[in-house]
């Protein structure tokens, strides 16, 4: 498992790595708010371990930012102890906060516990307001279900499952409709559009699922906007 460490000192950095890695965790490291987004969104960590206080944008201001895109579980790092800190950290999408100084055991302890909720959380694919629920086969959007069919629901789900990830239409009939499947490819298009149709009325973006040129077809929560190509 890889954890993104994410503080403007390196001396705690370097701490963190080597703590981390003796408790057989591979390790990432970002120095700033910026660095933090661009290593999270190419890495997709575990965990991220998120100091406050940064330089450019806060440990705030990013959490808020990732949890538009991604249900990645955050522990914030602080050395300020103030009430009104942690609710906003926690506000802000935190899933728990450790003051500094630490014992690195009672760190451990709070790594595993949010890494288990994460692994009972993992039939639910979170992508801002969108909730993909594999196990009930159910999508909603900013609490509206999408009303989808079957085929439409498997297409949404192996995309959401692979972020970023490019899938031509040979390879989404083969995914979703299976390899014996002797129809049209074009029905792949059919589909997307219906999908984007039901993610806008239900107040998502519809670029969520993005077009790329002569390739296919891919799920791009961080760059969805309101226009954009249709299929």
């Amino acid at each position: 498992m890889r954890i993104l460490v994410v503080d403007d000192e390196a001396p705690m950095r370097a701490l963190l790595r080597l703590f981390l890695e003796q408790n057989g965790f591979a390790v990432s490291e970002a120095e700033d708010g910026h660095a933090a987004l661009a290593r999270a969104r190419a890495e997709q960590p575990d965990l991220i371990l998120l100091d406050i206080m940064l330089p450019g944008l806060d440990g705030w201001q990013v959490c808020r930012m990732l949890r538009e895109e991604s249900d990645v579980p955050i522990i914030m790092l602080t050395a300020r102890d103030d009430v009104r800190d942690r609710v906003a950290g926690l506000d802000a999408g935190a899933d728990d906060y450790l003051v500094k100084p630490f014992a690195e055991e009672e760190l451990m302890a709070r790594i595993r516990a949010v890494l288990r909720r994460a692994k009972k959380a993992g039939d639910r694919l979170r992508a801002g307001p969108l909730v993909v629920d594999l196990r009930a086969r159910e999508a909603s959007c900013h609490g509206r279900r999408l009303a989808l069919t079957p085929k439409e629901f498997d297409l949404l789900a192996l995309l959401a499952r692979h972020p970023g990830q490019v899938f031509d239409r040979e390879q989404l009939i083969e995914r979703v409709w299976g390899w014996d499947y002797e129809g049209d490819v074009r029905t792949v298009d059919t589909h997307v559009k219906a999908l984007r149709a039901k993610l806008e009325e239900a107040g998502c973006m519809r670029d969520l699922i993005e077009t790329v040129r002569g390739v296919g077809y891919r799920f791009a929560p961080q760059t969805a906007r309101p226009g954009g190509d249709r299929a």
